[in-house]
């Protein structure tokens, strides 16, 4: 039931903007969304369930983000200062993808063990949430390869556009943990990838 899903995990989401995850109910998800807590538990097996596939889901918008950022631009260093606006302000608008992305999760916050959990759940989505969830580190490598993919233009340049894609990610998020002053992450991003620096591509 791919629309009872997404109504839940919607009626999740809201419900952990108001409260503290150990406050959030079953039944009151399960009302907010328009279905029987029974439809819940068949999606998700358990509150813990439900937890993971809510990270799950909210993992997968942020890399959705960094894929249209990286497309946003012709331009490969506009490209990476995109993909680090988006990292922040998804970070700043999100506290979960703020928690996944630094490794700090608030007492408000479910806290699903990033390792894989056994599942018995009939729902391929569920299957695919209770498997290993990404770890701080896991992300940086995920926003740096796909960086690369899309601005590598030979294999001779992946290695050296590798290590500055890494140092974008990194710097924001440098800039989650600690907010910088006037000009943000783009000014930053911008300092780092100056033109007189040799990166793998020619435009960077």
């Amino acid at each position: 039931m791919p629309a009872a899903r997404e109504s839940l995990l919607d009626a999740a989401y809201t419900a952990l903007a108001r409260r503290a995850w150990s406050a959030v109910r079953m039944v009151d998800v399960a009302a907010v969304a328009g279905v029987s807590r029974q439809t819940l538990y068949n999606e998700f097996g358990s509150k813990e369930g439900l937890a993971r596939a809510l990270v799950r889901r909210e993992a997968d918008a942020y890399l959705a983000g960094v894929e249209r950022a990286l497309a946003a631009h012709a331009d490969a260093r506009e490209r990476l200062v995109a993909t680090a606006e988006w990292t922040a302000s998804a970070a700043r608008s999100n506290a979960l993808v703020r928690a996944m992305l630094t490794g700090c999760w608030s007492e408000r916050l479910p806290s699903p063990t990033l390792s894989a959990v056994p599942s018995s759940s009939a729902v391929p989505a569920q299957r695919r949430a209770d498997g290993p969830l990404p770890s701080p580190a896991d992300f940086v490598a995920l926003v740096r390869d796909r960086a690369v993919a899309s601005l590598a233009t030979s294999k001779a340049d992946a290695a050296e556009l590798a290590r500055s894609c890494e140092l974008v990610v990194r710097l924001a998020l440098s800039c989650v943990a600690a907010p910088p002053g006037e000009g943000g992450v783009t000014d930053l991003v911008k300092t780092a990838l100056t033109p007189n620096r040799r990166f793998g591509v020619q435009s960077v």
